[in-house]
């Protein structure tokens, strides 16, 4: 929690007697999370009068009493806030006292022009898991407690204020039971704006899938009674079954991570050959089982966001090879909704198959398309992937993915920021005009941004059809009304073909349109359209979030696959002089051709060859990517490569981990993005103290310094055609770009007298080369950025368009 304003404790006062009055509004996230129920029983244990209330804009308070127990109010403001919630900021004015004589809740008030932050979605608490396992509870066994203290928040709130009349649970009243806990000041519901018990709330129930399996249960298609209803998805799951099942921001396809036959069927379903699954376990000691947990894993792991954590994959273990293969890694998350803990529940001692204590937890849906949130849409689009449906019939109004993260240098690093984030605000160092940036093309988010706060919204998918694009509409509009957003500026990438590029250029051409025409009724002035350079907006982001001004510039090591550059080529490995304004690229990856476009990114093979022609070293059928390819495949590439024909040249160094693990004979075709340069990471053997060595072309001062891969791409060749292991290869590249990067730094710390160095781009998702930069940088007394609050990834990109565009808006602005 923040600290409150200095003035609240410093304010003087006459203490002669006389009662005081005060105004507050108290803005941050106070609005669903106990915080009307906490300044209830504050005022009335100080003895003080006055009342309390939701408006759009945060929590309003006005308090009467004497100014030495409103003293007391306010430090206790301070330090005893509701677990959940978060102070960002306190005005306090003082009115004429009224005489009142109690102290109240109110009725909400709700204002067209402002805003609140919302509370992500939070696990269930521990009060709650007590009570949803005791048999003497009304709630026993109930899959939708919750209290002030956790529970469904963003997923459900349709506009704010956050009341339940303007939430998913709308169309639930509640019993005379709940009624009295919601109004009863001393309950731990106490306006809990989900509460709902077995008699009045939400209900799950399973269903077969009508592919001619057999029904689930003795013969029935629909089965809703209380407990039952968890065995048969239990059994189901426990016999080699999917399940699709609802939850909080979406649908999960589950089935035994142990079992090989069910996890193969749900990737022949999901069209998903390789990319590993996530899995879900009930408790600690189940996980440490497949992993090596850490203690700040453990707390990461167990922490109220409940994230999937990437985690070192133990060796041994009862999971199928078929969850994570080609992976050291293993994303593991623990149960986050009370559904979830009812699933690993021996509910019933007669039952012969216990519950799977392991269970894969991936998206609901089909590759490349959303997380499916509807019923119908479910039984529509999942029942190619589905035996059965766990379903429950509380709407999910926002669609909202798992968050996945890692741990480096024992802090969090986030690689998709979803439930349990969204849509908690990232705080700029600076004030921004009302902006809307839409990120890339891949693991698209957007951002909306106002004053200090940048609200980065859910992970909405990778933007490569017109599903995930309605999609993306649909939670801008969304998120549009709830933070009563009006953009002055739009703000997207240079890429001419992104999806989100054309959302916003056919947004922005209808308010022109419409200024034309003279529509005042839309009320927004018509906004500025910036498009933003790719690699530029990566290192502004992790500027932003490490709370830069931007009055010195950065070393910005941009690498990742592919960024529209400003020559028009595909940037990846570059290295910028940056700040929010401008950048000038100082160094990059000297190019090679990408052969066939996207062609050659899901088959590394071609992204080796064209590096080994460039290298000018001879395509000998002993080299992996060579042998796997045939004579005529190779006779087009070579024509291709000397005639320039359907390629575009690439500094990308993301594309030469899949060349370089491609010649190296990990993989020489790909079905997941960055799967080779995960697998050949996997494959490094840490004890090795090899290097390769890229050399610099120096060019004129005006250029930007081009690195030459070369010589690693000739030594690699050697390397393999002499024997040596994969592992000893892939150790030594990983050492030669670490040095790279620290040599590049070296060389620009020297001719810019810069110190900060900021490591961001999907590449830097590499532990390895991560924490060794990090490492090597630090040791030389730099002051080295990476990424805390949003990903290195394209996931963090609309961050960064947000920054770079107010800047540059404002050089232009009159003085």
């Amino acid at each position: 929690m923040l600290s409150l304003p200095t003035a609240l404790s410093s304010v003087a006062y006459q203490n002669n007697g006389i009662k005081v009055r005060q105004h507050l509004t108290i803005r941050g996230v106070v609005q669903g999370v106990g915080f009307r129920p906490f300044i209830y029983g504050l005022a009335t244990d100080l003895g003080l009068s006055g009342f309390v209330g939701n408006h759009s804009n945060g929590v309003f308070i006005e308090i009467e009493g004497s100014p030495d127990v409103l003293d007391a109010f306010h430090a206790r403001l301070e330090t005893n806030a509701p677990p959940l919630a978060v102070i960002e900021e306190v005005s306090v004015a003082t009115i004429a006292p009224t005489g009142q004589q109690d102290f109240t809740i109110v009725a909400s008030e709700a204002e067209p022009t402002t805003h609140t932050l919302i509370s992500p979605d939070l696990c269930v608490c521990d009060d709650c898991l007590q009570e949803l396992f005791d048999p003497t509870n009304r709630r026993y066994g109930y899959p939708f407690i919750n209290c002030t203290n956790c529970g469904p928040r963003f997923t459900i709130t349709k506009d704010i204020p956050y009341d339940r009349p303007l939430t998913t649970m709308a169309g639930f009243s509640m019993c005379g039971a709940c009624q009295a806990e919601y109004d009863d000041p001393t309950n731990r519901r106490f306006h809990a704006q989900p509460n709902a018990c077995e008699a009045c709330g939400p209900q799950v129930w399973i269903e077969s899938a009508a592919r001619g399996e057999q029904p689930v249960v003795n013969g029935r298609q629909q089965i809703r009674r209380g407990h039952e209803v968890i065995l048969a998805a239990q059994n189901a799951i426990c016999k080699g079954r999917v399940v699709a099942i609802k939850g909080l921001g979406g649908f999960h396809l589950a089935c035994d991570a142990t079992n090989d036959a069910a996890v193969q069927t749900l990737r022949d379903g999901k069209g998903r050959v390789d990319k590993p699954f996530a899995i879900m376990v009930p408790d600690l000691a189940i996980a440490r089982q497949f992993a090596y947990i850490s203690d700040a894993e453990e707390q990461q792991l167990t922490s109220r966001i409940r994230p999937i954590l990437l985690l070192k994959k133990r060796e041994y273990s009862p999971l199928s090879a078929l969850v994570a293969p080609g992976n050291n890694t293993i994303g593991i998350m623990l149960p986050y909704t009370p559904l979830h803990y009812l699933l690993f529940q021996q509910l019933c001692p007669l039952v012969p198959l216990p519950p799977c204590d392991i269970l894969v937890m991936t998206s609901g849906n089909l590759s490349s398309e959303p997380i499916v949130i509807d019923n119908n849409d479910a039984k529509e689009k999942l029942a190619p992937l589905a035996d059965a449906f766990l379903l429950h019939n509380r709407p999910i109004h926002v669609p909202c993915d798992d968050s996945v993260i890692r741990v480096v240098n024992q802090q969090e690093y986030p690689i998709r920021r979803s439930r349990g984030y969204a849509p908690f605000p990232v705080k700029l160092p600076m004030t921004v005009k009302p902006t809307l940036a839409v990120g890339g093309e891949l693991k698209s988010t957007f951002c909306l941004a106002d004053g200090r706060y940048a609200f980065m919204s859910q992970h909405i998918g990778d933007m490569e059809n017109l599903e995930t694009l309605h999609a993306f509409e649909e939670s801008i509009n969304h998120s549009r009304s709830l933070f009563r957003h009006k953009p002055q500026i739009l703000v997207s990438d240079m890429h001419p073909r992104y999806l989100s590029t054309h959302y916003l250029s056919t947004y922005y051409l209808s308010k022109q349109r419409a200024e034309s025409q003279g529509d005042k009724a839309l009320d927004e002035k018509k906004p500025k359209f910036i498009k933003v350079q790719h690699h530029h907006a990566h290192v502004a982001a992790l500027m932003a979030e490490s709370g830069l001004d931007g009055s010195e510039s950065v070393i910005g090591f941009s690498f990742d696959g592919t960024g529209y550059g400003s020559d028009g080529a595909i940037w990846g490995g570059e290295v910028l002089i940056a700040d929010y304004v401008g950048f000038r690229r100082a160094a990059h990856l000297a190019y090679v051709p990408l052969v066939g476009g996207d062609a050659a990114v899901k088959h590394p093979a071609r992204m080796a060859l064209a590096h080994l022609w460039s290298a000018g070293v001879p395509w000998t059928k002993l080299l992996p990517p060579v042998a796997c390819t045939t004579r005529i495949e190779q006779g087009v590439i070579q024509r291709q490569l000397d005639r320039n024909i359907n390629s575009v040249q690439t500094s990308s160094m993301g594309r030469l981990f899949d060349a370089v693990a491609a010649l190296a004979g990990v993989r020489q075709h790909v079905t997941y993005e960055g799967q080779a340069a995960i697998e050949f990471e996997a494959l490094c053997d840490l004890n090795e103290q090899g290097t390769y060595t890229f050399t610099w072309r120096k060019e004129p001062s005006t250029q930007p310094v081009a690195i030459e891969a070369a010589p690693v791409i000739e030594a690699v060749a050697a390397d393999v055609l002499m024997g040596v292991p994969i592992s000893m290869i892939a150790a030594r590249f990983h050492r030669a770009v670490v040095n790279l990067i620290l040599s590049v730094a070296f060389h620009l710390r020297r001719q810019e007298q810069l110190h900060h160095v900021a490591l961001t781009g999907g590449v830097f998702q590499n532990t390895i080369v991560l924490e060794a930069s990090t490492a090597a940088l630090n040791k030389a007394g730099f002051d080295v950025l990476h990424h805390r609050k949003v990903p290195p990834n394209d996931g963090g990109l609309a961050l960064g368009q947000v920054v770079i565009a107010n800047a540059q808006l404002a050089t232009m602005s009159p003085v």
